[in-house]
């Protein structure tokens, strides 16, 4: 059971940015957005920068990265896939944390982590420039415990399970089965030496259990699920029930 320290939320408010951009008044604010959950207790901000700018864009970046500074303790994490234009905004900005996801540039979502030996050579100098500019790297994986050890070889801190298995059995009968894949992933993961990090469909309902089984579990990455709440209870209602399911 996951007991031996506090899991971090980081909140993605890709989802505000889709908003505003629906009109041409600049609202609703996703530095605001991101200001009030810090304020609420947030530990970080996500973003997902596609090239197609659908949500975030490239402004946002480092008009967020100026937010982030007056939080000297919260981390700004970047998503996105290092092969389209993640990079300019790693070496522009410098956050804490660069989460590389594997999606094409249509893609509707994140829906599958990187493979190895397939995705070893071509990740392994962009890894390593990240981790010479001062930034933590995290791999989108899928729970596969084999595939930890070969994340860590190509220089990854740290790996981000795809969750979206686990939440779309939640509640079924395969709930069990799901779960304990994440929890072995989880142990190869500390084995190998990573960080662990989780995300994708994550909710107030699923959360709990999967904090509960995953051990070692240090930060989750939550954005569609938290912006749905918050329309009904506002931003720092929505941080501290996220963070309370954290804590359970």
């Amino acid at each position: 059971m996951n007991t031996t320290h506090r899991v971090a939320l980081s909140v993605n408010v890709n989802k505000v940015a889709l908003l505003r951009n629906a009109r041409h008044l600049g609202i609703p604010s996703v530095v605001r957005a991101a200001q009030l959950c810090l304020q609420a207790g947030a530990q970080g901000i996500t973003i997902h920068p596609r090239p197609d700018e659908r949500h975030i864009r490239a402004s946002d970046v480092p008009e967020l990265q100026a937010l982030m500074r007056a939080w000297p303790d919260r981390e700004f994490n970047i998503e996105g896939n290092p092969f389209h234009n993640l990079m300019a905004h790693v070496r522009a900005v410098r956050p804490h944390q660069v989460t590389f996801v594997p999606d094409s540039e249509g893609q509707f979502t994140s829906d599958h982590g990187w493979s190895f030996p397939q995705d070893a050579e071509r990740l392994k100098p962009l890894i390593a420039e990240c981790r010479s500019l001062g930034v933590r790297v995290s791999l989108f994986m899928d729970p596969i415990p084999t595939q930890m050890a070969a994340a860590r070889a190509v220089g990854a801190d740290r790996v981000e399970l795809y969750t979206e298995p686990y939440a779309a059995a939640f509640g079924t009968p395969d709930q069990a089965a799901q779960l304990q894949r994440y929890a072995e992933a989880a142990v190869a993961a500390t084995q190998a030496g990573l960080g662990l990090n989780a995300g994708h469909d994550l909710n107030r309902d699923n959360l709990p259990a999967f904090v509960a089984a995953v051990t070692g579990l240090q930060e989750v990455s939550i954005g569609h699920a938290f912006m749905g709440d918050a329309l009904e209870l506002g931003y720092a209602a929505t941080v501290q029930a996220y963070m309370a399911c954290l804590e359970k």
